[in-house]
C-alpha cells in the first residue's frame, strides 16, 4: 500500500494543525476545499474521468470540460468516481438503453479510474496527480495564521491524494484534514463540522473556500443545521474555466446563486483583510 493510502489510518487528535495557542485570539476560521482550489485538476481528475467515460463507452464518448461542468453544476457529483459512472449510465441512456439494464461494475471504474490518475504502480504513483500545478503556496497559509486566522481542508479526494499535495507538495506537517474515506460526499456539511472540531472551535466565524456547487451547497446546508454561527461561502474559479471571459463570467454567476458571497479568481486573493470584511458583513 503507498505511503499516502496508509495515512488514512492515521489517528488526527483535536490539536493536529494549527490550532491556537492559549490566550489568542481567532478572526475566523477558513476551511479549504483542495481539488480546483489548491491545485489544478483539469489535467489529472478530470483528465481521468473523461478518459474513464471514454474506455467504458467503447471510445464512442469522451466528455468535453464543459459537460463535466454541466454536470457537476447538479451540485451532487463530486466525487469523480461516480460523476464517471454516472456521465457512462446517461450516454447509453441516450443510445435508448437503461440503465438498470447496462451492466457497469463500479469497482472497476474505480480500478480504472485511478490506474490513470494515480498510475498503475501503486507504490510509487506516476500518473496524472505526479503533475497537477499548485494554485498556493505555504507562505500564503502563513500569512492567515500569522493574522489569527486558523484555517483546514475539507475535501472530496482520498486521504492519500489530498496528502500527497498537502504534504508532499506544499510541506505542510500533518495538516487538519477531513477527506473522502472520513465523512460522507459533500453537500452534506458533516465533513466540514468535523474538520471544525479538529480545528477546536465552536464559535468563529467559518468560511468554506470552494470551487464548485456541491462546495456552496455545503457551506449553505451548514447554515441550515446550525444557524447559530456565521457561515461564508467563497467561489474560487477553476483553471479550466478562465480560458475565456465569457466561461468565467458564466461560471462566475453559477457560485453566486449557488450561495458563494464572494468569487474569486485565485484563493490566494482571500488574504486576512479580505477575510475580516467577510467576517464583518456577514
Amino acid at each position: 500500500m503507498n505511503y499516502y493510502d496508509q495515512l488514512f489510518y492515521r489517528t488526527v487528535s483535536v490539536d493536529d494543525g494549527n490550532c491556537e495557542k492559549a490566550g489568542e485570539s481567532t478572526v475566523a476560521i477558513v476551511v479549504f476545499d483542495i481539488d480546483g482550489v489548491v491545485r489544478d485538476v483539469s489535467g489529472s481528475y478530470r483528465r481521468a474521468l473523461a478518459d474513464t467515460v471514454e474506455n467504458f463507452t467503447a471510445g464512442r464518448y469522451r466528455p468535453s470540460s464543459q459537460e463535466i461542468d454541466v454536470l457537476k453544476g447538479e451540485g451532487v457529483w463530486n466525487n469523480d468516481w461516480e460523476a464517471s459512472q454516472e456521465l457512462i449510465y446517461r450516454y447509453f441512456e441516450t443510445q435508448g438503453q437503461e440503465r438498470d439494464r447496462t451492466s457497469l461494475d463500479y469497482s472497476t471504474i474505480v480500478q480504472f479510474f485511478q490506474s490513470r490518475y494515480r498510475g498503475s504502480d501503486p507504490e510509487n504513483w506516476t500518473g496524472y496527480i505526479c503533475h497537477e500545478p499548485l494554485l498556493l503556496e505555504a507562505a500564503y497559509l502563513d500569512r492567515l495564521s500569522q493574522a489569527g486566522i486558523r484555517w483546514g481542508f475539507f475535501s472530496g479526494a482520498t486521504q492519500g491524494s489530498a496528502r500527497y499535495v498537502l504534504e508532499k507538495r506544499l510541506g505542510l506537517e500533518n495538516p487538519v484534514l477531513i477527506a473522502m474515506e472520513d465523512a460522507p460526499g459533500k453537500p452534506d456539511p458533516t465533513g466540514l463540522f468535523l474538520t471544525l472540531k479538529r480545528l477546536g472551535d465552536a464559535s468563529r466565524a467559518v468560511i468554506y473556500v470552494g470551487d464548485t456547487v456541491a462546495d456552496m451547497y455545503t457551506t449553505v446546508q451548514a447554515r441550515e443545521v446550525k444557524p447559530e454561527r456565521s457561515w461564508i461561502g467563497v467561489g474560487v474559479l477553476p483553471p479550466h474555466v478562465q480560458e475565456t471571459e465569457a466561461r468565467k463570467s458564466a461560471y462566475r454567476e453559477t457560485l453566486r446563486q449557488a450561495g458563494a458571497a464572494i468569487v474569486l479568481d485565485n484563493v490566494q486573493e482571500l488574504e486576512p483583510e479580505l477575510v475580516n470584511q467577510l467576517v464583518a458583513e456577514n
